[in-house]
């Protein structure tokens, strides 16, 4: 078996070195600046790759990102399994009870919320691909694709945001948290039936056959195998030493699910996604477990990934203003638009509606990986994934200040 050699062993743990340094820092200025650690990283990922490192200091930048083939492959292994952890973390925040007892209402905004940008997105990139920069071979795909991007709200973001102005446990808070929660579902569903569609995705079963198993997969989940879950918990925590016991059982589940849904042809971090709300769900699973594994893979994981967008395109060589000002235009005007006539379709108040339609437009984590997947596989142009980064980060760091804007308003 072929193995990385002295020089390329020191080369990586060069690299997970100054990754994790440059995300604590940036992180925590972004705390100090009440910014979500997410819009750090991004930033740092920028100055430490080809953009900022590699144009001020390139023989540097060249010796440490780019000299060993092979320490790259091991560097994009920690990456594939950083966005499968991101994913099955974000998938513990979803909590199925607190979306039924929204009901109706968070549907109906959630599906505004996704609808919209995602008919606009389409008709945009549709009607213009070479100009946006959409895979014209794969044009249909490709578009949806893009609409889809930009209709993925943030749900650790616009948490933090809640938290931070004290209406996580109010009505309108909860409103918002369980439609983001719905948007998460539905989206990363829809997105990986689509990329099954794409001539460029995996070779393997036929598309019905994906379609049939991935729906399967996520109902058993959810019911079959939530219960086994609940009946295995008590015993792991019992039995086993906590909480090195669960830790490793969790994860051994996570990366088990994401296998097969790579296997079945939908991409890993669906498998991820659905064990995680499956697992985040049960009453077994305490809310200082919970605390371990979001701090455990959230200042360790995830920033590798985060800063690792920084490394694959080179922000001012791919910067395209007028792509950039069409993705951030589209974005957040239909995304507000969508949740907010969502909201009073279904009775919302119109202060309140205002409050959810600027709440999930927050981005800033799965909407990126879903980009990154798509720039991956072909579908999409550096400039329009620079778009939907710097769509993230204005979302991200804007969605605070507006919703306590409307909070304020008297209406």
């Amino acid at each position: 078996m072929e193995t990385l050699n002295h020089k390329e062993v020191i080369n990586l743990l060069l690299q997970l070195a100054a990754l994790l340094i440059m995300a604590r820092v940036f992180a925590e200025i972004a705390r100090k600046l009440k910014q979500p650690a997410v819009v750090g990283e991004i930033l740092a990922g920028i100055i430490i790759g080809p953009t900022i490192l590699g144009a001020l200091m390139p023989e540097f930048f060249t010796y440490l990102f780019e000299s060993h083939e092979k320490t790259n492959i091991a560097l994009d292994g920690f990456v594939q399994i950083s966005v499968v952890l991101l994913l099955f973390i974000a998938g513990l925040e979803v909590e199925l009870q607190v979306v039924w007892n929204q009901g109706k209402n968070a549907l109906k905004i959630a599906v505004a919320s996704m609808v919209l940008p995602i008919i606009a997105g389409f008709v945009v990139a549709y009607a213009f691909p070479e100009f946006l920069g959409v895979n014209i071979n794969d044009r249909i795909v490709a578009s949806t694709f893009f609409g889809l991007a930009i209709s993925i709200t943030g749900l650790a973001v616009v948490a933090r945001v809640l938290m931070d102005l004290g209406l996580f446990k109010t009505p309108t808070g909860l409103l918002i948290i369980a439609s983001a929660m719905i948007v998460d579902i539905l989206g990363w569903f829809v997105f990986s039936v689509i990329l099954s569609l794409s001539e460029t995705g995996k070779e393997g079963l036929g598309l019905w056959q994906t379609i049939g198993l991935t729906f399967a997969f996520t109902i058993i989940m959810l019911t079959v195998g939530k219960g086994l879950i609940n009946r295995v918990l008590p015993w792991i925590n019992k039995k086993l030493a906590w909480p090195g016991g669960l830790l490793s059982l969790s994860l051994a589940i996570c990366f088990l699910a994401a296998s097969f849904t790579e296997f079945i042809g939908i991409h890993a971090i669906f498998g991820a996604f659905i064990i995680g709300v499956a697992l985040g769900d049960s009453e077994y699973l305490t809310e200082k477990a919970k605390e371990i594994l979001h701090q455990f893979i959230n200042n360790i994981f995830a920033p590798i990934f985060f800063l690792s967008i920084g490394l694959k395109v080179n922000f001012i060589e791919g910067f395209d203003l007028a792509i950039v000002g069409i993705v951030v235009i589209v974005g957040l005007v239909t995304k507000y638009f969508g949740a907010y006539f969502g909201g009073r379709m279904g009775g919302v108040s119109r202060k309140q509606s205002m409050v959810v339609g600027f709440g999930l437009s927050a981005r800033g984590s799965m909407d990126i990986v879903l980009g990154l997947i798509a720039l991956e596989a072909g579908l999409l142009s550096e400039s329009l994934f620079i778009g939907l980064v710097i769509l993230a980060l204005v979302a991200s760091i804007g969605t605070g200040p507006m919703m306590a804007w409307a909070e304020k308003r008297k209406i």
